[in-house]
Order: structure tokens, then sequence, then C-alpha cells
């Protein structure tokens, strides 16, 4: 057979191409294993309740993106936020631990902006999923750390934030500034007399930036939108003019603190009197449920919705602060409570897990679940297993119909306002204790949610048995915390 002598030329040229395809598959399998992981994306509502979405029976409000993430993803009934009011139930989720673990326990302010600061020794979401690779985000209101401290944002495992770092300021939503990581970032607009930036819009157009910017990457978005918690304000557009037309003889509500309108003497913590509050609340969650439209818009614009799960849940149940009226809008729908009770109206929240290809569209979940579930199901979306305690179980076989679902054996929670209190759910029993620490003494309360899911009938006299066990696995379940104690000994032992 005749040797062939190729031109040096041509032997190069086919090496070259050789080494060229070689390279570029080792790209394209890098760029493939950068991306493997889901997109996560959890939007937390403030003080929204059960009944204020469309989906679940509101009459005066539209909600089309929320109730299109329900009809297209799952519907969890039986799930609950961490705490009844905000830093503690931010805290629960964070850290994968329930209020009776977790160091956070309630809103202890610090002056003269924020709140008590997560310690740093703490493992949570955050720094788990940036371990494992992920961008993290977190755009809105933060309440678990003063700007700076070992709490902020940025020190618990997010490589950007923007927003309200202090819970008391985000009862403004016209501030003079905002935080963009450890920088302040004024608003000329707003000098507490006029009102020109609407923070929450300045908050998503942020939000939307983030997931442009690393749509190459593997990214934890967290969204706690301020809205609508009290204040009760929105921009002069098309959304509050429909709800004034819809409401069109109002009864303002006028602030009760000294101070709290606009003006030189304005006060931070206090609410605005609103000559709308009806139109005005009901054009604020139409509001959040446009940001919600434009996250999933962005997504599917980019080409990341199939690798992008969506959780969405409230931090607590209805206010009654600023003018609100859940009792108009049946914010509690079924149940009994609003924020501060933990009642379910006060910490049920109506979640749902929206991953298109994925999570099976119109189903629904009755599995009892919790905050500090989230942080070990991100985990496993994550592949990542980290060594830290947590109160929480993965609930992604529910997610994804695969494999057996644990399930809890109780659940907990703790408030210290309001003389302090304590609940319990183990099966169908609820328990919940009332002044634990108020002059009365402990009053003690049991419900069966499966034929009271109102809690109308306490059967604490008919069940003693049940209700000392319930008692006692309080007890256990509460660890002392020395910034938050809750039992009469706690307190007496820090003085």
């Amino acid at each position: 057979m005749e040797k062939t002598n190729w031109p040096s030329s041509i032997i190069l040229i086919f090496f070259g191409l050789i080494g060229f395809l070689i390279v570029g598959c080792n790209q394209k399998l890098e760029n493939n294993y950068k991306n493997d992981k889901p997109n996560i994306v959890f939007i937390l509502a403030d003080d929204l309740g059960w009944g204020d979405l469309s989906f679940l029976g509101q009459q005066y409000i539209e909600t089309p993106a929320i109730d299109r993430l329900a009809s297209q993803g799952m519907f969890f009934t039986n799930f609950y936020s961490g705490a009844t009011v905000c830093a503690p139930s931010r805290s629960a989720f964070m850290t994968g631990l329930h209020t009776g673990h977790t160091p956070i326990r309630g809103n202890t302010e610090v002056q003269p902006e924020g709140q008590s600061p997560m310690p740093d020794s703490v493992m949570n979401v955050a720094k788990v999923l940036k371990q494992a690779g992920y961008v993290t985000g977190a755009f809105g209101k933060w309440g678990l750390g003063f700007p700076g401290s070992e709490g902020d944002p940025i020190n618990q495992g997010f490589d950007q934030f923007f927003g309200y770092n202090c819970q008391r300021y985000a009862h403004r939503y016209y501030p003079d500034y905002l935080w963009d990581n450890f920088s302040k970032v004024d608003l000329p607009g707003n000098d507490w007399t006029t009102k020109g930036d609407f923070a929450p819009d300045l908050i998503q157009e942020k939000t939307l930036e983030f997931i442009a910017q690393n749509q190459d990457e593997s990214f934890f978005l967290f969204m706690p939108i301020v809205m609508p918690h009290a204040e009760l304000a929105a921009p002069e557009d098309e959304i509050l003019a429909k709800y004034k037309a819809k409401f069109p003889n109002e009864t303002p509500y006028v602030a009760k603190s000294k101070g709290a309108d606009y003006g030189p003497d304005m006060a931070i913590p206090g609410y605005q009197s609103q000559p709308y509050p009806h139109a005005t609340f009901a054009a604020m969650v139409e509001r959040f449920d446009k940001y919600v439209a434009e996250v999933v818009s962005k997504l599917e614009e980019l080409g990341l919705a199939e690798n992008t799960i969506i959780i969405f849940a409230s931090d607590n149940g209805a206010h009654q602060e600023g003018g609100a009226d859940p009792d108009f809008f049946d914010s509690n729908g079924p149940f009994r409570g609003y924020k501060r009770d933990l009642y379910e109206g006060g910490i049920r929240t109506p979640m749902i897990a929206y991953w298109p290809g994925k999570i099976k569209a119109g189903t629904k979940s009755d599995t009892p679940l919790a905050f500090w579930d989230l942080l070990p199901t991100f985990s496993e979306l994550a592949e990542v297993k980290p060594n830290l305690k947590t109160d929480g179980i993965s609930f992604v076989p529910t997610l994804l119909s695969q494999g057996e679902q644990k399930t809890h054996d109780f659940f907990y929670w703790e408030f210290h306002e309001q003389g302090g209190k304590q609940a319990i759910r183990q099966g169908n029993w609820k328990a919940i204790k009332l002044q634990v620490f108020g002059k009365d003494g402990p009053i003690v309360e049991l419900y069966d949610l499966s034929k009271d899911p109102g809690e109308t009938q306490n059967l604490a006299s008919a069940n003693p048995e049940k209700l000392a066990e319930l008692v006692q696995l309080m007890d256990q379940a509460h660890s002392q915390n020395s910034k938050f104690p809750l039992y009469p000994t706690e307190r007496e032992s820090l003085k």
C-alpha cells in the first residue's frame, strides 16, 4: 500500500481542530456542571394572611401571578411560618431551628437602627448554599442584625443585599435611604416630607438585576418583600386607582402616635395616616403579586424557569396595624387569630412550590411542615449535607413525588410578647399556653385541628392526660436563651 504524505500544514490544522473540540467539550461539561444545581428563589410576604389571596377565596383583591404558581405548582395546606412576628420567623427559616432553639426569638430593637444580631457562629441556609457554590442574594427587609454587625446579611452568607436592614425603618415605604451591602443609598426624592421613590419598586429592580447578572451561575435568591406590612402606602398608579374606584366611601385611618405622619418631626416606628386604607391595602397586595409575575417572567425570558424552584410563603398571619382591616378582607380565612397570636391564623401560611417540569402542576400536600424545613430541603436540592443541628426535615420527596416523606413528631412555637405564649402541635392535637410569665399564671387550651381547624372548641378539661403530655413536650422543646428568656425562672436568673 502506497504511503500518503500529508502536508505539514494540513496535519497542524487537523490536530488544531481536535484540540479545539476537546477544549470545547470540556468547556461545555464545565458549564453544565456549574449549572446542574437548581436555582432557588424564596419569596416571602410580610404579614400576608391566608385569605388575602384570590385562589383561597379573596373577594376583593386580585393575585393572578400567585394563583398561577398554585395552579401550576404544589400548594401546601398545612404549612407553618417560623413565628408569629417578623424577626423570629426569619430566624427560624435561616437557621432551620424552631423558636425554642433559634437564636432570635423576638423583635428586640437596637438604636439607632436595627435589631438584635444573629450570632456569626450559627450556620444558616445562605452559608450552606454559598458553600455549595451558589451565589446568594437577599432583597427586601432583613431585621436580623444592625448594619455592620455580625448579624448583617453580608456577614450571614449573602453576597449581595439591597433593602431595609432595620424593621422599624421598613415601616416607611418612602425612606430617605436604603442599604446596598454596607453602603447607604440616599433617596433624595424622599425627605420624610415628600414621597418620591417607592422603596419596594427600587428593591424589585435590584432583584431582577441579580437574576440577570447571575444567570450563568447557580443562585439562591431570598426575597423578603416588605408588603403588605404596615404602613399602608402605595404609589398613585393604575393599581391604586382601580381599588379607589372599588372602595369609593372609605373611612380614613388617622395615625395614633404623635409625629407618625410625614413631616419634620415624623416618628420612624409609627404609621402614617391613610385616607384610603382599604384601597391602599388591596393595591399593596396586588403590587406584591406584580413583583412575583416579574420574577417568573424574568426567569422565563432568560431560559431559567425549568432549572429554578420558587417557594412562596408569608412570615406570619395578617396584621391589624396602621389602618389594616383583616376582618373586612377576611384575611385569616377559616382560621382564628392574627399576627402575634399562636392560633392558626397567626402562624399558618399559604405555601406554594413551583418548578416547571419537576413539580406536578395543580397538586396539593396536606403534610404538616414549617419554615425550619426549608434549610434541609434547600440543602438536598443543592446536593450538600451540612454538618449542623436542625429541627427540620427535607420535603424533597413530596416536591418531586419520589421516595418516602419523613414527618415531624411535633411542631413548637413560642412568643415573647403579651405575657408570653407557647404552642405545640402533635398530630391533629394542638395545645396553646397563654400568660406564660403573666401575673395571672399560665392558661392552657387544647384543640383538635382535624375537627376544629378554627380552634373554637377548647377541649382541655375533657382531655387532661393529652394536655399534660403536650405541656411537658412544650417544656422540653424550649431551651434557655439569655437574650430572649421565656419562663419566670429564666427571667429572674438574668436580673
